[in-house]
């Protein structure tokens, strides 16, 4: 054991070294591993190790030599700090060198109870959780066997506890004992009727005696009590070390004798499976002793290392000069010469924090461990279990009750198995005729009958037993203590928990859980709200409020344009010429039938879908009818559609879709079941909505929590919607389904956890109960069970059909990564068309009415255009000559106005820029006179009422082109 002792402190240098973290201030060590040589090198004033794992002894004189030697020749070579083991004879010698020399001592040996500042102790004391312990088990008369390798120190403080509460200890030191005075105690306290045993012995004296007792015929203390017959039913040993795995006891296992002890190395922790699986790769031959598994002493100096190292790493960032030059120096000089940095490195070593292979290891100002947590362990049949754990915080906490459980060595075909649950629909309830059957047979439901699927696949005998707390399971934070289901199984009054039990964490520490049988999540229950009336206005509904005000500008919008197009596009201007004969008076027809009230009039009865008297005649116009046309005719179909959609479906209002929701209000109150897993999600919640949740609910009067189920739900039902109640999603699907019908579940899961078959820790029939669950998975029953007890025998019309959808719903919208699922429930402003629906439409719209205004402009230019080159080419040929004078009457053919509406001067023409300002002023100003003719301000009203211009006047001009 002593190579793979050392192998384990190697590799605990290695780790550390790979990191190469170099340190110039040490001369001659130019890495962390090889700093830690010089550490691990001081090992070797472990004298006492070889001695001690085979049971030798040394003389005084011999060890004080011995020790002192060893420190002075290590302290001579500049060490940093010394790593070693001592026993009641060193302890106080090796402890006075290093307080002097001011070098740090780190041991793995029993911790001492005296204030030595240089000494970190490894080990954590044992006082605390054994006298804890013998509280426990209210134990006044015993037997406390010891030997001196560890001091007085348990022994002293369990003489004083018995002076405070009138214990009768019988204190026996067995170190000098030989097979005969084993045979003489043993023999004299069977007399005595003492079954109660205290042995404080280290876990390897105990392995050794046993291993040597054949070869040289010496009857160790354990094989004594077996030789004896002490190891069977009604005698109770307590192991007072922190190795109880360290200890063969097979020949315990079956004798029926209750044997209780410590252990410091949690075997299931990574770190020590990691540790574990390099250990089980050496060679026996290289390592000797590393067939069996490391010890806690060994643990413990693996940790050593571990601390060691981390204080030479924090030096370094700390850049404190470690430097040691030359020779040291004589330990033994007068006055002593401590080392300077000595304070440095006793304070870093201290301030030393990590996780090691015997748990968290923390040091308090004197070098002891704290906040430290060791397992109790009790011997079974099978072998060690842990019952339970000890820690500064929470003292003695025992998960299991041996006292209570049933005899696991019979055999379970023997036997009825009691199987915990809790009142509670659809999983448990009672029969309508309850009363005429016994036993298993006045229960039904979902868990009634996967308790019988399970027993069947088993093969045992089971009774039904409801918890008579009713109460799921959880522990007093004062007492300790738990209730509920989770306690029944604890304290051993039940062996399985078929219920809705939902698997934690906290659980899983106590007891076994199988795999979940139902998956699920927490979920919030309001009272159905009430179907909203329709309004007034509900015929607006169908489409979002900013449709109609969008609807409102488009028309306005629509009006407008269409009525400037029809102003600057020439060919929607009326004129006619009259007849032969007549005298030329205007028409009743307006010259331009899209005035700002015709342009509103069409615009409301194209979206009326009414038609109207006028229809645009030009090109711009018709661009500007058509795009308004299709943007009425999608909006109206839209419209009609969803107004179908409005009439048919009923809907209700919901106040609250969501926890956030629930959060940010305060008129509805929220909580939970008052014991169970749901309140202790809120309480263990970091997420800050949740967190604001707990506060709220923690500190809500008159309470918010509720002691059942159906308290919760009747709260709700009561409170005309002013309680929300949060539950698991199974039971509040369940309740949705049942008569009144007046509760509805909003929103998805908060979170994602399932119900599993609990059992003790490490009972037999865990393994059995995880293979029913399983092949009752795999064959469809559990789904079978559910649809039959949650929507088969539903009274709401919903019917197992939505299963599927509430299947789909959980895959597809509670498990989604974008928000939940829109439901039913929505205010109304969420099924309205919204804007983004329908916003094609009015791109369409706006861009025709671009179209329409870029038309328009186009026929005005080439309008424009065209008639100016006219009215010049008509002015050059009909001017008179210029000798000539000018009749009044042919100045005033002169200045009649064309038809097209233009003043034509008589002695010059028009250039195209004057034409379109022109047309443009009278265009926008609408002077318009009969049959078309221009009025201007320019003309007197007589000159515009002359006759109007024929081919054969001087002045004519050609016909337009309007249609």
């Amino acid at each position: 054991m002593k190579y793979g002792y050392m192998k384990l402190l190697s590799d605990a240098s290695a780790e550390y070294g790979e990191k190469d973290i170099t340190l110039n201030d040490a001369p001659g060590t130019n890495s962390l591993s090889l700093l830690l040589c010089s550490c691990v090198l001081a090992i070797l004033i472990i004298w006492g190790l070889d001695d001690i794992a085979k049971g030798r002894k040394r003389k005084p004189s011999r060890v004080d030599d011995s020790m002192l030697g060893g420190v002075c020749s290590q302290y001579s070579r500049g060490v940093f700090a010394i790593f070693g083991l001592y026993d009641k004879r060193s302890v106080h010698t090796l402890t006075s060198f290093c307080g002097a020399l001011h070098i740090s001592l780190i041991t793995p040996s029993f911790p001492t109870e005296g204030e030595s500042q240089f000494t970190l102790q490894l080990r954590p004391s044992i006082r605390g959780a054994l006298l804890s312990l013998l509280d426990h088990y209210d134990w006044n008369r015993f037997v406390f066997l010891y030997d001196t390798d560890r001091g007085y120190a348990i022994l002293q403080a369990i003489m004083e506890k018995a002076g405070q509460n009138n214990w009768q200890v019988s204190a026996i030191c067995v170190e000098s004992f030989n097979d005969a005075s084993y045979r003489r105690l043993l023999e004299d306290l069977d007399r005595r009727q003492e079954k109660k045993f205290v042995i404080d012995l280290e876990p390897e004296r105990l392995q050794n005696l046993l291993e040597q007792a054949s070869a040289i015929h010496l009857v160790g203390l354990a094989s004594f009590i077996v030789s004896v017959g002490k190891h069977v039913k009604g005698y109770h040993y307590i192991m007072a070390n922190l190795g109880f795995k360290d200890i063969s006891l097979e020949r315990f296992m079956h004798g029926g004798a209750n044997v209780t002890g410590f252990q410091l190395v949690d075997f299931s922790t990574p770190m020590v499976l990691k540790l574990m699986q390099r250990w089980n790769k050496l060679d026996q031959r290289e390592y000797p002793g590393s067939d069996s598994p490391p010890k806690y002493t060994s643990a413990l100096a693996y940790d050593g290392v571990m601390v060691m190292a981390e204080a030479f790493r924090n030096l370094r960032r700390q850049k404190v000069d470690l430097s040691r030059r030359g020779n040291a120096g004589d330990c033994l000089a007068n006055p002593a010469a401590p080392w300077n940095q000595g304070l440095d490195m006793e304070r870093t070593l201290k301030q030393v924090r990590l996780q090691g292979l015997t748990g968290n290891i923390q040091f308090d100002h004197y070098g002891r461990r704290v906040n430290y947590t060791m397992d109790v362990f009790e011997l079974k049949s099978n072998g060690p279990r842990r019952i339970g754990y000890w820690n500064d915080a929470d003292k003695l906490v025992l998960t299991q009750n041996e006292a209570l459980l049933p005899n696991e060595t019979s055999g379970m075909e023997n036997r009825t198995v009691i199987v915990t649950t809790i009142m509670e629909g659809p999983y448990v309830m009672l029969k309508k005729n309850w009363e005429m059957y016994e036993g298993n047979d006045q229960y039904e439901g979902y868990c009634i009958d996967l308790a019988s699927e399970i027993a069947k696949h088993i093969g045992i005998k089971y009774k039904i037993s409801i918890v008579p707390d009713g109460k799921y399971g959880a522990r007093d934070p004062e007492t300790k203590i738990w209730n509920g289901m989770v306690g029944e199984l604890v304290y051993g009054k039940a062996e399985i928990a078929v219920a809705p039990l939902t698997i934690t964490l906290v659980r899983e520490e106590v007891i076994d859980f199988s795999k979940p049988f139902m998956s699920l999540g927490i979920s919030i229950m309001i009272k159905k709200p009430q179907k909203s009336k329709p309004g007034v206005f509900s015929f607006l509904d169908p489409l979002a409020y900013e449709i109609w005000m969008c609807i409102v500008f488009a028309y306005i919008g629509v009006s407008v344009v269409l009525f400037l197009v029809s102003r600057f596009s020439p060919y929607e201007w009326h004129t006619e010429e009259p007849e032969e004969g007549t005298d030329g008076q205007p028409s009743d027809q307006p010259p331009n039938e899209f005035g700002i009230f015709n342009s509103l009039w069409f615009s409301l009865g194209a979206f009326m879908q009414q038609g109207c008297d006028i229809s645009p005649r030009s090109l711009s116009g018709r661009i500007v009818g058509g795009v308004w046309w299709f943007f009425t005719l999608i909006i109206i179909s839209s419209y009609t559609a969803n107004l179908a959609a409005f009439l048919t479906v009923e809907r209700m209002v919901s106040p609250i879709e969501s926890a956030e929701d629930l959060a940010k209000q305060t008129d509805i109150a929220y909580g939970t079941l008052d014991s169970g897993s749901t309140k202790e999600f809120f309480r263990r919640s970091k997420i800050a909505v949740y967190e604001k949740m707990w506060t709220y609910m923690k500190s809500a009067e008159p309470t918010v929590f509720t002691k059942t189920t159906a308290e919760g739900v009747a709260r709700v039902r009561k409170s005309k919607g002013k309680y929300a109640f949060l539950l698991e999603s199974t039971m509040n699907e369940y309740t949705e389904q049942r008569k009144p019908c007046d509760t509805m579940k909003v929103g998805g899961n908060l979170d994602s956890k399932g119900y599993g078959v609990a059992t003790p820790k490490g009972s037999q029939l865990r393994s059995a109960v995880n293979l029913a669950v399983l092949k009752l998975n795999e064959q469809g029953l559990l789904d079978k069970l559910k649809n039959k007890w949650w929507y088969d025998k539903g009274e709401c019309g919903s019917g197992g059909g939505g299963v599927l959808d509430k299947l789909k719903n959980k895959w597809w919208y509670d498990k989604g990564e974008c928000g939940p699922k829109d439901s039913g429930s929505k205010d109304k402003s969420s099924q309205a068309l919204s804007l983004s629906n329908v916003a094609g439409v009015f791109y369409i719209l706006v861009g025709g009415l671009g179209l329409a205004m870029l038309v328009a402009l186009i026929e005005f230019c080439y309008k424009s255009r065209n008639e100016a080159k006219r009215m010049k080419v008509d002015a050059a040929g009909h001017s008179p000559p210029p000798s000539a004078p000018q009749s009044p009457s042919h100045h005033s053919q002169a200045l009649a106005p064309s038809r097209e509406g233009y003043e034509l001067q008589a002695d010059e023409g028009l250039t195209f820029t004057e034409a379109m300002r022109n047309k443009a002023r009278l265009s926008i100003t609408g002077s318009v006179g009969e049959n078309g003719r221009v009025l201007t301000p320019d003309c007197p009203k007589a000159v515009h009422s002359g006759p109007s211009l024929r081919q054969s006047s001087g002045l004519a001009l050609v016909s337009s082109d309007l249609p």
